[in-house]
């Protein structure tokens, strides 16, 4: 049995505990093995000497991660209490940053699989990114998008999505094509007024340098010196997901991502997410990148949700 005082002297303790020390809770329910008391700044351990160890590189890893980012949820305890320090200290070596939002807000990946994404798009013309809800898919490529928009590598960006009715009845909506398509692709718009300020957005998709379109509008079309996404792709057929990737034209980037969980197409219907990822594996140039609930930033509950469906998922397989 060993006994240690950990410091966090410099850091917010409103912060590090939480919300009725709701971050500390969570602390003490993953290293419910060991005692763990708070007597101000500072966390008074005891248990073995591994467990010990290991608290304290999470202890770490939490004072990084609040000195870096001013802020600590639930689900950041959650995801650095099974985070390894060694590869974490490899990323945050790094300046992650991939954009500056509007007053300064940093916008970084931050799981290792967001890491791999964003390592996968600069590399790579063609990325694949595929996983369930909540694991920062469409955020990241929309990031790297911003990114490359700013540095002039590219000169539009074009964000799309196959017009699949989820459950709904687009016919019932009022208004146009547009007016009914605008909430389906509401997403991707909050995506990009997380990282340009509203004005700017409103601007560009004006001008065009910014364009968001069903997939539909994509056929006949070559794309450009432009950064193009194609979102919730496990909703193409095979036809609109070949029709879509042989759009690409000279310096273009395309980013696919998809959760191939949630496929609303008819049940006879092969999904062109999972026709290309068991096709295209093996070309150069084209990387797949696979994100799971490690990787979701939302609600820990979101994680619980994907657990707990995968774990269905499998039983009724079998």
């Amino acid at each position: 049995m060993q006994k240690k005082e950990i410091s966090i002297e410099g850091v917010d303790p409103l912060i590090f505990f939480g919300v009725e020390n709701a971050n500390w809770n969570v602390l003490k329910s993953a290293f419910s093995k060991m005692h763990l008391v708070a007597r101000g700044n500072s966390v008074q351990v005891s248990g073995n000497i591994e467990d010990v160890g290991r608290f304290e590189a999470v202890i770490r890893m939490i004072v990084w991660n609040i000195e870096r980012y001013n802020t600590l949820s639930e689900d950041d305890v959650l995801r650095l209490c099974g985070e390894d320090e060694s590869n974490f200290k490899k990323s945050s070596s790094k300046d992650e940053t991939l954009v500056y939002g509007p007053g300064g807000n940093r916008i970084v990946a931050r799981t290792k699989n967001q890491f791999k994404l964003v390592d996968a798009i600069r590399s790579n013309d063609m990325v694949f990114a595929i996983g369930p809800a909540g694991t920062g898919k469409t955020y990241t490529a929309v990031a790297m998008a911003v990114a490359a928009l700013k540095d002039k590598r590219v000169k539009k960006i074009i964000l799309t999505r196959p017009a699949v009715e989820a459950g709904e009845n687009l016919g019932f909506l009022p208004g146009d094509l547009k007016e009914k398509l605008d909430p389906y692709l509401q997403p991707l718009y909050d995506a990009l007024t997380d990282m340009l300020p509203y004005e700017k957005v409103a601007d560009h998709l004006e001008k065009g340098v910014i364009e968001i379109a069903p997939l539909a509008f994509m056929r006949g079309r070559t794309l450009d010196k432009a950064f193009v996404i194609l979102d919730e792709a496990q909703n193409t057929t095979i036809a609109q997901i070949k029709m879509f990737l042989t759009r690409m034209g000279k310096d273009a980037k395309f980013v696919i991502t998809g959760d191939a969980s949630q496929i609303d197409l008819p049940r006879k219907q092969t999904s062109g997410l999972k026709f290309a990822q068991s096709t295209l594996t093996n070309i150069e140039g084209i990387e797949f990148i696979q994100l799971d609930g490690n990787d979701v930033i939302r609600h820990r509950l979101v994680k619980a949700v994907i657990k707990a469906f995968d774990q269905a998922s499998t039983i009724e397989n079998d």
